[in-house]
């Protein structure tokens, strides 16, 4: 009962907020410049060093981690494609996340894209700007990086209707018993790690020939969630190609 009065309570505040936001190229642009710059020093520090870690493994075993994570992040697609009335891209996740867990064993291959299956990644922030809520307010974030007031409320919701989440972060709250949070964030890290890994390459160019890093990285970011709002064929990776 309690976490159904959350429920309504956040999503009542998504409305509140939405009728308010219009959409603003930038907000706190000093504050975001600063917190950019301490992102890209954890990222020189400890993100970078790790994700060229990663990619000495054995193929095998990067390709398996990478396969797992991703097979995870399907559970939260289901419920945003229920949610933006695609019933299709709901099956297809399901019978994904399904066929990779089993046949997959618990995810480390992925039998389901050889079988045509490709589960679109979905999230509320998309949910959201499919219904036609604007981005709001741009601005970045400790160690998460750039955001939109409208992702921000997207990042909070997931939580709430992520089946991996209520299984490991609320599940004492939902069912009384104990949930393992250290997975949860052992998944989410693994992820940005297998994301950077995969594009070490494309930020050291990015960096190179970018007169303003800050902008560049703005720049992709709205462009990259626009087009996956519009599920346009143009993303190939989590923010694009960062090559052109």
């Amino acid at each position: 009962m309690r976490s159904n009065k959350l429920i309504i309570l956040f999503f009542s505040t998504i409305l509140l907020l939405s009728s308010e936001i219009k959409a603003v190229e930038e907000c706190f642009e000093g504050t975001s410049r600063a917190i950019f710059k301490f992102n890209m020093g954890f990222d020189n520090a400890i993100l970078e060093p790790i994700a060229k870690g990663y990619n000495k493994l054995p193929e095998p075993i990067k390709n398996g981690t990478s396969n797992f994570t991703s097979n995870i992040a399907t559970l939260l697609s289901i419920p945003n494609h229920l949610l933006q009335g695609n019933f299709k891209g709901a099956g297809d996740a399901s019978a994904s996340f399904l066929i990779n867990t089993t046949v997959g064993i618990i995810g480390l291959a992925n039998p389901a894209e050889k079988l045509g299956l490709k589960a679109q990644q979905e999230d509320v922030g998309q949910t959201l700007g499919a219904y036609g809520f604007q981005e709001g307010c741009y601005f970045v974030l400790p160690i998460l990086g750039p955001t939109t007031a409208r992702d921000t409320i997207g990042m909070l919701a997931d939580s709430f209707i992520d089946p991996f989440a209520h299984i490991t972060w609320r599940e004492k709250e939902l069912l009384g018993t104990s949930g393992n949070q250290f997975d949860y964030i052992a998944v989410k890290g693994t992820t940005a790690v297998d994301f950077r890994a995969d594009n070490v390459t494309n930020f050291d160019s990015l960096e190179k020939n970018s007169l303003d890093l800050y902008a560049s990285f703005k720049s992709l970011y709205l462009q990259n969630r626009e087009n996956k709002i519009k599920n346009s064929s143009e993303v190939e990776s989590e923010w694009g190609n960062l090559d052109n």
